[in-house]
């Protein structure tokens, strides 16, 4: 893959990102294990990865390098940095999101189809895929998922924002890594700006053995690639409420903020819109479908690069690899990785000597389970060390990750008994990253999903046509889909749960499906 240009290579960031890239053109030659990237956000690991990866797949003849992203809400926007650099012909897709009508508009009728057989069993060069969709698999006793597992061997996987792997699974994932590596012929690279505390060590016998960093500690890179300063709550007892953030925020021309939950983003972004120009307030939440969601970061990349006003309240989805640039931003306080995630969105391409990420106290709390500890994790951090405290210093994410992994059941399914046991179907019972009727699917009315609609109720039902409604499809709480059914707000298609013409009120031009996450808020809604 091509070096920076100079012009390029003036920026000061865009000069470590290419040394960040030689470093990993260099570590090729390595012996296939394991091997980490640890780099701040904003340093260029998704190419520089991919470099390695190829490169190292080509010196010791490993067959293809397997993508594996935990959120559906960067993995298309990757994979197309992906095809512009190695053509669409050698990378493929695989995840729920995949739109089939714009795949064959973006790369032809042929290509699509090809490429839809390739799903079966990740038959190409490059696979995009998510981290369900590849340990699901790896743990499934199910014939379509296992059909891919062949292609594994002798790959290359890289495991983007590796620090996201869910704690609750965490020993059967560790432990299958460890099997790829040792005895299917595969490299895995542990990509991150926050490294979690997975290498083997006493106390921790399931951990990933013979880590090798890739970039070398002499770059300085986390120093040189410091672009933002930390302003810390005053007092962690004290939370500050939403209408003292939105007279913050207010005045600021420029903003991203990230909260806890999809409510306080409504709240927020509603206060917002009464102080400031509606038209410079965006909301980004897992209630809008993800056309829409992609709409408004167009529009907000837009803003941004025009120096227009531009204010957006956003959930953590826009944390983890979204490419935005904002001078300033707010985060409810949270775990410590999340932060950091955060603040990859803040002077993110150096443009100002500093950016300034602001932490505050929010009045609600982060959803339970992992969420919630990661946040006392981060109090007791904050209670020792105070300001004091250096989130840029990689060495702190190793207390902060053996804390949190240190209360957790890092097997609390019970999943290596039953494998001990070769119960096949238990284990991959068991094995759901995602459990099964924790949310449901509904199809929204916006932009194209009425065509995608009709297609399904004239044509009946094939993998594309399933495919071709992800892109207009929001996943809500059983008792919001109970509630929308009883008021009969629901068409069921085929199986597909779609929105009907009468309730399409119901889907927000600003906040999405609303009722989806809070049902008995809205029951007026569902009167016609």
């Amino acid at each position: 893959m091509e070096s920076l240009t100079p012009q390029q290579r003036a920026n000061p960031v865009n000069t470590v990102r290419s040394q960040i890239l030689e470093a990993c053109n260099k570590a090729t030659v390595f012996e296939p294990g394991i091997f980490s990237l640890t780099v701040p956000t904003g340093g260029g690991k998704t190419l520089s990865a991919m470099s390695f990866a190829l490169g190292h797949a080509e010196r010791h003849g490993l067959r293809r390098v397997i993508v594996v992203i935990p959120y559906t809400s960067i993995i298309e926007q990757n994979a197309d940095i992906y095809r512009q650099a190695l053509g669409a012909e050698n990378v493929l897709e695989h995840h729920s999101n995949l739109d089939p009508i714009k795949q064959s508009e973006r790369q032809g009728e042929e290509q699509t189809a090809r490429q839809e057989l390739a799903a079966e069993n990740w038959d190409a060069p490059v696979i995009v895929t998510t981290t369900v969709q590849f340990f699901e698999s790896l743990f499934s006793n199910q014939p379509a998922r296992c059909r891919k597992l062949h292609n594994i061997a002798g790959s290359v996987i890289i495991l983007d924002e590796v620090q996201s792997l869910p704690p609750d699974y965490l020993i059967s994932i560790l432990e299958a890594l460890n099997e790829l590596t040792a005895h299917y012929g595969c490299s895995v690279v542990l990509s991150t700006a926050t490294p979690p505390a997975l290498a083997f060590r006493e106390g921790f016998p399931w951990g990933l053995k013979n880590n090798r960093a890739i970039a070398p500690e002499g770059l300085e890179i986390q120093t040189r690639l410091k672009r933002v300063v930390y302003e810390w709550p005053a007092s962690l007892a004290a939370s500050l409420d939403w209408p003292e953030l939105a007279a913050e925020i207010t005045p600021l021309s420029q903003a991203l903020v990230v909260v806890h939950r999809r409510e306080d983003a409504r709240i927020l972004a509603r206060l917002l819109t009464e102080h400031a120009d509606p038209e410079s307030v965006f909301h980004l939440s897992a209630l809008m479908c993800p056309a829409h969601r992609s709409e408004v970061l167009i529009q907000v990349r837009s803003r941004l690069a025009s120096g227009a006003e531009c204010r957006l309240v956003s959930t953590q989805l826009v944390e983890a690899g979204v490419d935005l640039d904002f001078p300033v931003v707010y985060r409810a306080l949270a775990g410590l990785d999340s932060l950091v995630q955060a603040a990859g969105r803040c002077n993110r391409e150096g443009k100002l000597e500093t950016g300034r990420v602001c932490i505050f106290r929010s009045v609600s709390m982060p959803p339970q389970g992992t969420p919630q500890r990661a946040l006392e994790v981060t109090q007791s951090l904050l209670a020792e060390q105070g300001e004091n405290l250096d989130i840029d210093d990689p060495a702190i994410f190793e207390s902060y990750f053996s804390r949190l992994y240190f209360t957790r059941n890092l097997d609390s399914r019970n999943i290596q008994p039953l494998r001990q046991d070769f119960s096949f179907a238990s284990v991959a019972g068991a094995f759901k990253l995602i459990e099964d009727g924790f949310s449901c699917p509904v199809v929204v009315p916006y932009q194209c999903a009425s065509e995608a609609v009709q297609r399904l109720r004239v044509l009946g039902p094939d993998r594309a046509r399933f495919r071709a409604l992800q892109p207009y499809t929001v996943s809500i709480y059983p008792q919001a889909m109970q509630k929308l059914s009883q008021a009969g707000a629901l068409e069921v298609i085929e199986g597909v749960n779609v929105l009907n013409a009468h309730y399409g009120h119901l889907y927000d031009k600003r906040f999405g499906l609303v009722i989806g996450d809070n049902p008995s808020a809205d029951s007026e809604s569902l009167i016609v």
